[in-house]
């Protein structure tokens, strides 16, 4: 098991790979690949990423595993992660990345053959119905118990992914599953991320997994990480505070969370949130409007330019060198969630008098 907690070269490397998890970069013309533009001349600069974001180097192969309290253990490429419970039954994964693929078993194996330990697969735990976290569930045949949401079942129905066998136990608010001895506390508290994005609860490990909320150390993804429900997505930090946890696996990037990494997530967004309040007041629209005229896209577009500047620009000052990426995603996330607070909480609406 890797133990070192320097990044390395291979670990840019891996989450360079990684990106293959979205759509392709490169753009085609005619088939044949185009010419990469030259990185000096195009491409933008971005603040430094502070040493706090990154985790421990991955291996040969491309993955880190480690271990989080007693039997449970986590598995990186870096920009992916998933968890793993070895029992005297078997093993539980939690979730199965496509962009770990292989080197899921591949991790499973190393601590199971370490500890003395069965390396089989016996359940696999769906945190939602999301190809980026399930595509690779497929890989562990289908003798496994897959368990999930009632919700995931009916996604992946319909999305009739192969890769994504659906969920054969299910649950609606609350389950808890004991195997091989061990105690796994599922529950739904409403959506968030997605309609069926779980809470999965492990007291006897010390853990809490729950999936594209707060990415421990960077800011969201783009678009506030494409939440489907923003408000359910602001609520759920202090929903997952509420439980006893001292590790948080959020599904992305190359460490693990402490309490404090919640903490400092949820204060973020909050900045966030205040200042798109006050962007709805003192960002004037009068100008974008007389300039474009009956194009209103381009007067809306522009006028929602400022607001989302106006919000996220003390935000990006403050949270440079805190959260990696500051100055990358924020604004899309400051746009995401000033329609939000206009559409959800009705804040800025006027009545035509």
């Amino acid at each position: 098991m890797s133990s070192s907690s320097t990044p390395n070269r291979r670990s840019f490397l891996a989450r360079g790979a990684a990106i293959a998890a979205v759509p392709a970069l490169a753009t085609v013309a005619g088939g044949v690949l185009a010419e990469p533009a030259a990185a000096d001349d195009t491409l933008p600069d971005y603040a430094p990423i502070p040493p706090s974001a990154l985790g421990p180097a991955v291996n040969a192969q491309g993955y880190f595993v480690g271990r989080l309290e007693k039997n449970l253990y986590w598995v990186t490429d870096g920009t992916y992660q998933a968890a793993f419970l070895t029992t005297k039954d078997g093993v539980v994964l939690f979730d199965a990345p496509p962009s770990i693929g292989h080197n899921l078993q591949r991790a499973i194996d190393e601590i199971a053959s370490a500890n003395g330990v069965s390396n089989k697969v016996t359940h696999i735990v769906y945190s939602h119905h999301h190809a980026d976290h399930l595509g690779a569930s497929s890989l562990f045949g289908r003798h496994v118990v897959r368990v999930g949401h009632t919700e995931t079942k009916r996604l992946l129905a319909r999305d009739n992914d192969p890769t994504r066998p659906v969920p054969d136990l299910t649950f609606e608010t609350r389950r808890t599953l004991r195997i091989g001895g061990e105690r796994i506390d599922l529950a739904w508290h409403g959506t968030n991320h997605t309609p069926d994005n779980i809470y999965i609860h492990l007291p006897n490990h010390d853990t809490l997994m729950l999936v594209d909320i707060n990415l421990p150390g960077w800011v969201p993804f783009a678009s506030f990480n494409i939440n489907e429900d923003v408000p359910g997505s602001i609520a759920a930090p202090a929903k997952a505070l509420t439980y006893p946890w001292k590790h948080y696996i959020g599904g992305h990037m190359g460490r693990t969370g402490t309490r404090k990494d919640m903490v400092v997530y949820q204060q973020y967004v909050a900045d966030l949130i205040d200042g798109v309040k006050k962007a709805l007041v003192a960002v004037d629209p009068t100008p974008f409007f007389t300039k474009y005229g009956v194009n209103t896209w381009a007067a809306v577009k522009t006028y929602q330019d400022a607001q989302v500047d106006y919000a996220a620009a003390p935000v990006i000052k403050k949270y440079t060198g805190v959260l990696a990426a500051a100055d990358v995603y924020t604004a899309s996330t400051a746009f995401l969630i000033l329609e939000s607070v206009r559409l959800d909480s009705g804040v800025g609406s006027q009545v035509h008098p």
